[in-house]
């Protein structure tokens, strides 16, 4: 599923606008998220950094955990863009990865942005054979 230039750009700005508010004083890498819902509104989300950097939480994360919190069922992702003021685009990291395979429906396109690239994924292309955890199989008995 590709999506046109100007949907990316689209995002892609919401992305950028969403990385202004990272809290990023340790490694100063400002990210932002932004999905778009089906119903054509956009859920962002920036990182957040801690001391105790193992307690940061990636834009990513923010951004499916913001949706989720505002009653947005996982099915109504339809795209994903990430933004780095960087020169280079930058993937997702492993646990956004797993997140997003996780909230999002196969096919679902993630775009990364930066400065001077874009680079595109499906997230079946990002996290091949991600974890996955069959809910009803643990229930029954063996």
């Amino acid at each position: 599923m590709s999506k046109s230039i100007s949907q990316i750009e689209f995002l892609r700005e919401h992305a950028k606008q969403a990385s202004q508010k990272a809290y990023a004083p340790y490694s100063q890498f400002h990210v932002g998220a932004a999905l778009l819902m089906r119903s054509g509104e956009v859920v962002t989300g920036c990182n957040v950094e801690n001391a105790s950097y193992g307690l940061s939480n990636c834009a990513e994360r923010t951004a499916v955990f913001n949706a989720v919190a505002q009653g947005y069922d996982p099915a109504d992702i339809a795209a994903v863009a990430i933004y780095t003021a960087t020169e280079k685009a930058c993937a997702p990291c492993g646990a956004c990865r797993q997140v997003l395979a996780e909230f999002l429906q196969p096919g679902t396109m993630i775009s990364s942005t930066s400065e001077r690239q874009l680079r595109q994924w499906s997230i079946e292309e990002l996290l091949p054979d991600g974890f996955e955890f069959d809910i009803e199989a643990y229930r029954k008995p063996l």
